[in-house]
């Protein structure tokens, strides 16, 4: 895994008036870039091809490809990365519409079931349960929720360093102070990779669709760090690729650690400054000299 970061397209620089006290002054300020993503599903049926818009998900541009993956992967239409023929932008379209449109072809002999998809699957960068039908509808089974999953033990040390390191490799968040991220850690506390995005959903479905694509799943044995709060949807998306902690240096929603509980999975929040709360202890879990 490598810790790729967004491109220089996902940072803009703008003319803004910055006020101080009593003075106020011209400023060349950077913003992050948020624009729409429509994802497309193209697969086989009786001898022709069918299209499918499935989502429209506002994010920052960079690793789209890695983004409909890890989403159709966390949303458990696709369940492996042998079930995608190609991913690629349309070339009819406008060159700027084409930049904000992904399609996913699927491997022709496998159907997607998308008549349970009830969802309306429209997300927002800050929310990406938002328009969904009900929180019921995305309960999806992770494939890897019944298997053996190994002891972990992590020291303190180790856990203490995170959110600092995390920190240390966000520099589209040092420039605008306004991109997420999704680390992946092992239990020594060394970054495997990381993605960013103006979404916190958005980073971990780059993530998610990196380790896909790269046949890492599942990632049991991994520290998962989120930069911002942990959502119900962050829990769900890191059951479904088998993660088993997650740290997150703000904090968590009740529904998250129930479905945390639910899942077995490990959740930390408020993970700095030396210090974190312990919302779950998954039973394979164990913080050296502490659990």
């Amino acid at each position: 895994m490598k810790a790729h970061l967004l491109s220089n397209k996902s940072v803009k620089q703008i003319e803004i008036v910055k006020v101080k006290e009593n003075s106020s002054f011209q400023y060349t300020d950077d913003v992050s870039v948020e624009e729409p993503l429509e994802i497309r599903v193209v697969y086989h049926l009786a001898d022709k091809k069918e299209s499918r818009n499935i989502s429209v998900t506002m994010r920052t541009p960079g690793n789209d490809a890695e983004l409909a993956a890890g989403f159709l992967f966390t949303e458990g239409i696709i369940f492996d990365y042998k079930q995608i023929e190609s991913i690629y932008s349309p070339q009819a379209e406008c060159a700027r519409n084409s930049e904000n449109i992904i399609i996913v072809e699927l491997a022709e002999g496998f159907v997607p079931d998308l008549m349970n998809a009830d969802r309306n699957f429209y997300t927002t960068s800050s929310c990406g349960v938002c328009g969904k039908g009900s929180i019921e509808s995305i309960r999806t089974v992770s494939s890897f929720h019944n298997r053996t999953k190994e002891n972990i033990e992590v020291s303190l040390e180790t856990l203490y360093q995170l959110s600092e390191k995390l920190q240390s490799f966000q520099n589209n968040f040092s420039a605008t102070g306004g991109i997420h991220a999704s680390g992946i850690f092992d239990r020594e506390g060394n970054l495997l990779a990381l993605r960013e995005d103006v979404g916190r959903h958005n980073a971990l479905d780059k993530l998610i669709g990196h380790a896909l694509s790269a046949g890492l799943l599942p990632l049991h044995d991994k520290i998962l760090v989120l930069s911002g709060r942990a959502s119900f949807e962050l829990i769900q998306k890191a059951a479904m690729a088998g993660i088993s902690i997650v740290a997150a240096i703000g904090a968590p929603s009740s529904l998250a650690v129930d479905l945390a509980k639910e899942f077995d999975i490990t959740l930390l929040g408020f993970l700095r400054d030396n210090r974190f709360n312990i919302y779950h202890s998954g039973s394979h879990f164990k913080i050296e000299n502490v659990l």
